[in-house]
C-alpha cells in the first residue's frame, strides 16, 4: 500500500486521474486499505470524485482486498482473491474477475473466499464467478453482484442491494432485515435454500426489472460476463 499511496500522489494532492498497474500475490494483504485511508484522512467521508484512483492488479490477491474502500479508489483484479473482499467497503469499487488468459468457465469456479463485502456500507462490488460463503454478511448499502454464492448468503443483511446470478446454498437470508437481493433461479431451487424467517421472496415489477438490468448491464461492462451477456441478450 505504500507503493499505492506514492504512485497515487497526483491524485491525492490535485484529485487528477490516475491508473495504476501492478502485480499482487497471496501475501498482498488488505491491498487499497491504507490508500483509503489516506483518502479520507484528506478528503474526510466523501471521498474523491468516483473513480479517480483506478488500480489494476493482476495474480492472487490476500485476503481483505479492498477493505474500507471509500468513494473514489476503484480496484480491478484480474485473478482471485482470499476471504474479505470489500470488507467494510464505504464507497469504493471493487471488480474480481479471471485472468485474460483463463480458458475456465467463471461462473462455475470459485474467484473469491468467504464473507464477501462483510459490513459494508456503500460501493459496489462486482465478481465473474462465484464466492464462498457468507456473501453480505451484514452489508447496510453496498451493491454487489456474483454469479453464484455458498451457504448463509445475505446473512443479517439491513441494506444494500444483491444480485445473484447462479445459485446460492442453503440458508439464503438467515436475519436478512433490509435491503434486496435479485435471484435468477434458473434451477428453480432458490425457495428451498430460502430461510423466510424476517423476509419473503416476491415477484420483481417492472421498476424492479429496469433497475436489475442496470445492474447486470454494470456487470458485464466491469467484468465482461459471459453470464450477463446471455441474460441480457435474452431479457
Amino acid at each position: 500500500d505504500n507503493q499505492l499511496i506514492e504512485l497515487s500522489k497526483a491524485a491525492l494532492d490535485k484529485k487528477e486521474l490516475v491508473r495504476i498497474d501492478l502485480p499482487v500475490r497471496n501475501v498482498n494483504r488488505t491491498v487499497g486499505t491504507m490508500l483509503g485511508a489516506e483518502v479520507t484522512r484528506r478528503y474526510g467521508a466523501e471521498g474523491l470524485p468516483v473513480g479517480t484512483i483506478d488500480v489494476t492488479l493482476h495474480g492472487s490477491a490476500g485476503q481483505s482486498l479492498g477493505a474500507f474502500l471509500p468513494q473514489g479508489v476503484s480496484i480491478r483484479l484480474y485473478g482471485d482473491s482470499n476471504v474479505y473482499v470489500g470488507k467494510g467497503i464505504s464507497g469504493g469499487r471493487v471488480v474480481v474477475r479471471p485472468d485474460e488468459k483463463a480458458t475456465f468457465k467463471s461462473e462455475k469456479n470459485v474467484i473469491a473466499g468467504n464473507v464477501i463485502g462483510y459490513g459494508a456500507t456503500s460501493g459496489d462490488i462486482f465478481i465473474r464467478g462465484l464466492a464462498g460463503e457468507r456473501f453480505c454478511v451484514r452489508n447496510s448499502g453496498v451493491t454487489a453482484v456474483v454469479e453464484g454464492i455458498g451457504d448463509h448468503g445475505v446473512e443479517y443483511m439491513t441494506g444494500g442491494r444483491v444480485v445473484i446470478l447462479g445459485k446460492t446454498g442453503r440458508n439464503f437470508g438467515a436475519g436478512f432485515s433490509g435491503g434486496y437481493a435479485y435471484v435468477w433461479d434458473k434451477w428453480k431451487e432458490f425457495a428451498a435454500n430460502f430461510n423466510n424467517e424476517l423476509s419473503d421472496i416476491e415477484t420483481i415489477s417492472a421498476e424492479d426489472a429496469a433497475e436489475l438490468k442496470g445492474l447486470i448491464e454494470e456487470h458485464f461492462q466491469y467484468t465482461q460476463s459471459n453470464v450477463a451477456k446471455t441474460i441480457l441478450e435474452n431479457w
